[in-house]
C-alpha cells in the first residue's frame, strides 16, 4: 500500500480513551519510508511516547508494514499504536472498510476495519507461566507490596506478543496506591524475562483495572497497553476469572489521570483487541 503524500504525515492519536485526558497518546507517522530507524526513534524521544509508523511492505501476504519505537529502542509490536494508525488511516480516507494484514517484527497482524465502529486487531494464542516464590518476592518488593496485598497466591508471566508479569492485587484502591521502585524495575523484569509489570484488580460488573510499568521504555507508566491487556486475558483464564470465548474489559490509566478502556475478545485461536480513538488536537507531531 502506498500513500498519496508528498511528505510523511504525523498526528497524535489518543487510543482507548474513556474520559477527559484519557487514552494512551500515540504519535503516528504515515508514509515514512524515507526515514531511518534512528529518525523514527528520534520522534519517540521527542514526544516521550510509544510511536507507530506505517510504510510500504515487500511481502505478498501483507498490505503494509508497521514499525514501533519507544524512546529507548524499537519494539516488535504495539497494540495501541496499531489501532491508532488504522483509525487515523480510516479517518484520512486511506483505508476503506475491510480486512487488512499488517507486517510487524512480531509477525503478521490481522485487522478488521469497519465503516465507523471500533477497529480490532489480532493477537496470537496466549501462554502463562507461574513465577517461583523467589521471583514473586522480588516483584512484590519492587512494587512495594506484601503477600497480604495479593488476591491470589500466584504471580504469572503471560504473553501474546510480549511477556508481561501479572500481579493480582486485592482491591482497586490498593492497586492505585502502588508506588514502584523504578530504579530496580529494569533489573527485576530482566531477571524474570518480562517486558513489564502489570498489577491488576477485579472491579465492578466483571471489569478489571490494571497498571503497566514497562521494563525500559523510557517512561515510567503506560495509560493503556493493548498487548498487556491481551496477556492479562489469558492470565484471567488461569485465575478462573474469565471464560474461554468471552470478552474482557480492562480499565487502565486511572491512577495517572488518563482513564482508558480496552476490550479483548478471547477466541478459539488467539484473541482480538479493540477500542476507540480520538485525535489529540493539543499537540501536532512533527519529525524531530
Amino acid at each position: 500500500m502506498s500513500f498519496p503524500l508528498e511528505h510523511a504525515e504525523f498526528q497524535m492519536v489518543r487510543v482507548f480513551p474513556d474520559g477527559p485526558n484519557g487514552g494512551n497518546p500515540a504519535p503516528i507517522g504515515l508514509g515514512v519510508d524515507g526515514m531511518s530507524g534512528e529518525d523514527l526513534r528520534a520522534v519517540a524521544v521527542k514526544y516521550g511516547h510509544e510511536c507507530g509508523f506505517v510504510m510500504a511492505t515487500t511481502r505478498q501476504d501483507a498490505d503494509f508494514r508497521m514499525r514501533y519505537f519507544v524512546p529507548n529502542h524499537e519494539m516488535e509490536m504495539c497494540g495501541h499504536a496499531t489501532v491508532g494508525a488504522l483509525w487515523l488511516m480510516r479517518l484520512r480516507g486511506y483505508l476503506a472498510p475491510g480486512s487488512y494484514t499488517i507486517e510487524t517484527l512480531s509477525g503478521l497482524v490481522e485487522a478488521e476495519v469497519p465503516e465507523a465502529k471500533d477497529i480490532t486487531i489480532s493477537q496470537p494464542q496466549g501462554s502463562t507461566a507461574v513465577l517461583t516464590r523467589e521471583q514473586s518476592a522480588e516483584v512484590l518488593k519492587v512494587l512495594g507490596l506484601e503477600e497480604t496485598d495479593l488476591a491470589a497466591a500466584e504471580i504469572l508471566n503471560a504473553s501474546t506478543s510480549r511477556v508481561k508479569t501479572l500481579v493480582p492485587v486485592r482491591s482497586v484502591a490498593r492497586l492505585h496506591e502502588i508506588h514502584p521502585d523504578f530504579d530496580r524495575m529494569a533489573a527485576v523484569c530482566s531477571a524474570i524475562d518480562s517486558t513489564g509489570l502489570y498489577p491488576f484488580a477485579v472491579g465492578n460488573a466483571g471489569e478489571f483495572h490494571a497498571r503497566q510499568f514497562p521494563r525500559g521504555s523510557g517512561y515510567a507508566e503506560d495509560a493503556a497497553t493493548g498487548i498487556a491487556a491481551s496477556a492479562l486475558s489469558y492470565g484471567l483464564l488461569h485465575y478462573n476469572l474469565a471464560r474461554p470465548r468471552s470478552e474482557v474489559t480492562v480499565r487502565q490509566g486511572e491512577a495517572m489521570g488518563c482513564p482508558s478502556r480496552i476490550q479483548v475478545r478471547l477466541e478459539e485461536k488467539g484473541c482480538r483487541l479493540s477500542g476507540s480513538c480520538i485525535l489529540d488536537h493539543s499537540l501536532t507531531v512533527v519529525p524531530a
